[in-house]
């Protein structure tokens, strides 16, 4: 039997697998590309040690009820800039490990700086990467918040060309080319699921699973060991904004005070 305390909220999300349509033209850097370009596909992932790392955390909103819009797909940048190359790389990402999962696929060791920024509801991290402090991972995380995206990394690297940009010149790069990168990526809406359970009488199990199939209820399971006669536990899960209206309509059509769980 389900206790009211197992039953948990959690947001589903997807990261989908870029259709590999990145265009690099800097000539001088081809292999370079290449390697970018192969990264960008491994489905092989290794945690990246990062350091000189910003966090700003509070609790995650992966348990909260909610909506939020993400990439449907990873999208690219790129922009030259004082004869350094600046590539802006975005992608959807769940948590903190399928973010540094995406660093460890398209860091480049032979870039001069490989800088980032990712958000995951209220979870921040930012990284200079050898940039002056403040001039890179932040202005990535602002342009990231400006977006109004959610569940998404963003890795700027850079390809220092020999002129030097200054702090306000690095500032307005990485932010810049951060918020080009997003600016026309696509992105979908998701949708938080919620967790719910209900015990009913058998006698009314059809006009449930009438009600569950009408607010279009997923991850239907029946548990009839509820310790209770003639009575069975059904669980499911449904979008947060018809959580409300979906017990009303299931009291009103049962016509009985019915026990639920969230």
């Amino acid at each position: 039997m389900i206790k009211p305390n197992q039953m948990q909220a959690s947001a589903i999300t997807s990261t989908p697998i870029p259709n590999s349509h990145f265009r690099f033209q800097y000539n001088k850097a081809a292999p370079i590309r290449a390697r970018l370009f192969a990264s960008i596909l491994s489905i092989a992932a290794v945690a990246n040690r990062a350091t000189m790392v910003t966090t700003t955390a509070s609790s995650s909103s992966n348990s909260r009820g909610g909506a939020f819009t993400t990439l449907k797909e990873t999208v690219t940048f790129e922009k030259e800039i004082k004869k350094s190359k600046f590539i802006a790389l975005a992608a959807s990402v769940s948590d903190e490990q399928s973010a540094f999962s995406f660093l460890s696929q398209v860091r480049d060791a032979r870039a001069s700086h490989n800088c980032w920024a990712y958000k995951v509801g209220d979870q921040y991290r930012s990284n200079d990467d050898g940039e002056p402090s403040g001039t890179a991972g932040k202005p990535i995380q602002s342009a990231i918040e400006s977006s109004g995206i959610d569940r998404v990394m963003v890795v700027v690297i850079r390809y220092f060309g020999g002129i030097k940009l200054g702090t306000g010149g690095l500032v307005r790069a990485y932010g810049g080319v951060t918020s080009e990168c997003l600016r026309n990526a696509p992105t979908h809406l998701v949708k938080s699921k919620v967790r719910m359970g209900v015990e009913v009488p058998f006698d009314l199990i059809g006009i449930l699973y009438h009600q569950l199939q009408s607010f279009q209820a997923g991850d239907i399971k029946q548990d009839y060991e509820t310790g209770k006669d003639g009575i069975t536990m059904v669980t499911f899960r449904v979008d947060f904004d018809r959580v409300e209206k979906l017990e009303d309509a299931i009291k009103t059509n049962c016509s009985r005070e019915l026990v639920f769980y969230k």
